[in-house]
């Protein structure tokens, strides 16, 4: 059938058709979604960094009275290690919660609905989450470094543990939420690795059994605990900084990989 058989009427409706709406792209989608969570959790902005903060601070004043300030060694993996615990509170454990009452409650369906892509629904809440985390890392790291007798002149890589980081334990954090069959596991496996970043992190290396240095070694946090203490020293080796970096940010492209995965597969279910 040629166009000119076709009759008139439906000629100018064919012609008037507008055509489909392109799909979303990943930036600009992501952009969306972290704005929205942004905006959404504003009201207990100031709560979670409070908790999360006051909790770091209050290890930083029980592990000094463990800790000499003389113990150069120890004293930076207990500042360092106290500082990303509070990336880890928020990343790994409430994110966790997060995406799981989402998945319990149908509250996936909503994004579900949304014509934007699943890695944009992943990394949007994640980094919205992280984002909370910076200004109670480096008041708990100013606080230990006064605390300990460290220097303070190299607080800013915190600007670059705390992204990198914070990627690799809301990658954990989001697929623990999405993978637990129930909300309340999901809980708990927050709970469970924001205790692993504390007592893996915190605690200083000299006093941790061969296992459990290799248990510590598993765990994304301990990389940016280990580049941020290395700063302390009074010559740092910026290769191996730049190197735990690198493992930080390597974690985080799996890590968030596997997220968005397991959003696909809570979805489609």
């Amino acid at each position: 059938m040629t166009l000119l058989s076709v009759p008139p009427q439906t000629r100018r409706s064919t012609a008037g058709a507008a055509p489909l709406a392109p799909a979303a792209r990943l930036l600009p989608a992501l952009a969306a979604v972290y704005r929205a969570q942004l905006t959404r959790a504003k009201v207990a902005r100031i709560p979670l960094l409070f908790v999360a903060t006051f909790q770091s601070v209050g290890i930083l004043v029980m592990m000094r009275g463990v800790v000499d300030a003389g113990q150069t060694s120890a004293a930076r993996s207990v500042v360092a290690g106290a500082s990303v615990l509070v990336v880890a509170f928020v990343a790994l454990n409430l994110l966790a919660q997060y995406f799981g009452k989402l998945r319990a409650t149908g509250g996936l369906d909503h994004y579900a609905t949304l014509p934007v892509p699943a890695a944009s629904v992943v990394l949007g809440a994640a980094a919205a989450y992280a984002s909370f985390t910076l200004p109670g890392t480096l008041v708990t790291a100013g606080i230990g470094a006064v605390m300990f007798g460290l220097p303070l002149g190299q607080l800013w890589v915190l600007l670059a543990v705390v992204p990198l980081a914070g990627a690799a334990l809301s990658g954990l954090g989001a697929a623990c939420g999405l993978l637990a069959p129930r909300q309340e596991i999901a809980t708990m496996l927050g709970q469970l690795g924001m205790s692993a970043a504390l007592l893996l992190g915190v605690l200083p290396v000299d006093h941790l059994p061969q296992p459990v240095l290799w248990l510590r070694d598993l765990l994304p946090s301990t990389y940016g605990v280990e580049a941020f203490a290395r700063t302390f020293a009074p010559d740092p080796d910026w290769g191996m900084v730049l190197a735990d970096l690198g493992v930080c940010a390597g974690v985080g492209v799996v890590s968030l990989a596997l997220a968005t995965w397991a959003y696909r597969r809570a979805v489609a279910r």
